[in-house]
């Protein structure tokens, strides 16, 4: 796909230009169409649907623009931004295959409800997220569709003046989404929590967060049985990154707390995976969605204290892993009995929180996981399973999901639960002996961790578990090609924004 995506001026000379059309679009309210009539023919035509993501291409021989893209919206009182991104999508997968490097974007006939930056950051959505590859690891060989070229091409997109700001705010958080995607796809012989360190420490440099990173000498100390049982056996030893997004004037703010999951690659432990973990690269997603969210929010110079941790950890087999039986110490003082070395998110999680919440005291806390299988069961892989202890932070999430095309769904989370965690031989157990309410299981042992009153009953501070187990990779769809989604970069940072 293409090397960058940047937005260009008003002056610049597409090649091509994009018309995104709802049904029923009369050719005097395309402006920007450089053939007209030949557009006007078009739209008579009995099999113009102009229904979502149809497209046609009108070829205009000897003008300086060489083609004008059609693709349809369908009805005008059905129609949303996630439309448009699916539409942005198709277009450029379009401009690519022709080679476009120049490209002008006219959306036109669309809801009043939609204002001018929605729009604009919605088109560099759907481009920025089609236009994801992962390549980096092809060596000699070349795929079929770079067959034509040696060298990588840039687009330059030209938007409606009044959407430009939106269109490059949408640009900046994409930055963030490819950053998530592509330290997700890493393979786990390169992508271990010292490299995935390492990545935090420039990253920090060059978008103007603070960077502390926790080494395992230093989480010895400070008791975190959690994180450093689940990466005892690792190729390189545990840690946990702390991102800081400090704006000027905010120091005394309370902050967002955003917190990652990231295991680096997941074999089970000694309650092996039958498949061999296949796949488990995936399971540090919610790690590495948190540093994407971070870098978006320090680029979009976001007005609100953020602070990001995740915990890094490889979960491997080795004597000296961790087993089924051990009973672990956490940093808040909080004792489990493991009864399944496979449920490692979590325990790696509960240090992160109870250190974060600790730590810095924050306004509202969010975590991130790829935690159970159960929340795939129960709502596939397009919505993500969320639990919280407080209604306004839920509700505030809920709306930056719908914005950001990110949706979530709750499910409950009560004493009920919570006594489901408690063990015999220590406070808790990280795995119930029964399998109901599997996804409410983890993040029931979660809410022993976030703040100092957690352990006694559900935590007062205002926090959400967010189990993106479904939506951390794709099979494949209109946005994005197999591989991971980045889902929650784009929530995340729609929620500190307007928090």
């Amino acid at each position: 796909m293409y090397r960058s995506i940047k937005a260009a001026p008003a002056a610049a000379k597409p090649q091509a230009v994009v018309l995104l059309l709802p049904t029923g679009t009369k050719p005097a309210d395309t402006p920007g169409c450089p053939a007209p009539d030949a557009l006007a023919a078009l739209l008579k035509q009995p099999d113009t649907t102009l229904a979502p993501e149809w497209t046609r291409t009108l070829y205009h021989p000897g003008q300086r623009i060489g083609r004008t893209l059609v693709v349809g919206l369908g009805d005008s009182d059905k129609l949303t931004a996630d439309t448009l991104r699916k539409a942005a999508a198709k277009a450029l997968r379009q401009l690519h295959s022709a080679e476009i490097t120049a490209a002008s974007i006219h959306a036109v006939g669309l809801p009043i409800d939609l204002d001018d930056a929605s729009i604009g950051h919605a088109i560099a959505d759907g481009l920025s997220l089609a236009n994801f590859t992962f390549d980096t690891y092809h060596g000699k060989t070349k795929r079929p569709e770079k067959s034509k070229r040696e060298k990588p091409i840039d687009l330059k997109v030209v938007v409606e003046e009044h959407q430009r700001t939106g269109f490059k705010q949408g640009l900046k958080v994409a930055a963030g989404v490819t950053t998530a995607r592509t330290l997700a796809a890493t393979p786990p012989n390169v992508a271990n929590p010292k490299y995935i360190a390492g990545y935090c420490k420039k990253l920090a440099k060059d978008s103007g967060l603070k960077c502390t990173v926790i080494n395992a000498s230093k989480a010895k100390e400070l008791k975190m049985g959690g994180l450093l049982a689940v990466g005892a056996g690792g190729s390189t030893p545990p840690c946990m990154v702390i991102l800081e997004h400090n704006p000027s004037g905010k120091a005394k703010q309370k902050p967002l707390l955003l917190v990652g999951k990231g295991v680096t690659f997941d074999t089970g432990g000694y309650s092996l995976k039958g498949d061999g973990g296949k796949g488990m690269k995936y399971d540090k997603c919610g790690a590495m969605n948190v540093i994407g969210a971070m870098q978006a929010i320090a680029n979009l110079k976001i007005k609100r204290r953020v602070v990001g941790i995740v915990g890094l950890a490889e979960n491997m087999i080795d004597r000296e892993a961790y087993r089924v039986d051990d009973i672990l110490t956490f940093c808040n003082g909080v004792t489990c009995e493991v009864t399944n070395t496979d449920a490692e998110g979590r325990l790696v999680l509960a240090d992160c929180l109870a250190y974060g919440t600790k730590a810095y005291k924050p306004a509202a806390v969010v975590d991130f996981a790829t935690l159970t299988g159960g929340v795939v069961v129960a709502l596939g892989k397009r919505i993500a399973g969320v639990w919280s202890t407080d209604d306004e932070l839920l509700a505030k999430l809920k709306a930056a999901g719908e914005t950001v095309g990110e949706p979530v769904w709750e499910l409950p989370l009560d004493d009920e639960y919570r006594k489901m965690m408690q063990a015999k031989h220590a406070d808790l157990h990280n795995s119930a002996p029964v399998r109901e309410a599997h996804a409410t299981q983890g993040a029931a042992f979660l809410s022993y961790f976030v703040g100092n009153d957690a352990p006694k009953q559900v935590p007062t501070t205002p926090w959400v578990h967010v189990d993106i187990a479904g939506t951390s990779n794709t099979d494949g769809g209109t946005l994005m090609e197999k591989g991971p989604t980045g889902f929650g970069v784009r929530l995340a940072t729609e929620l500190a924004a307007t928090l």
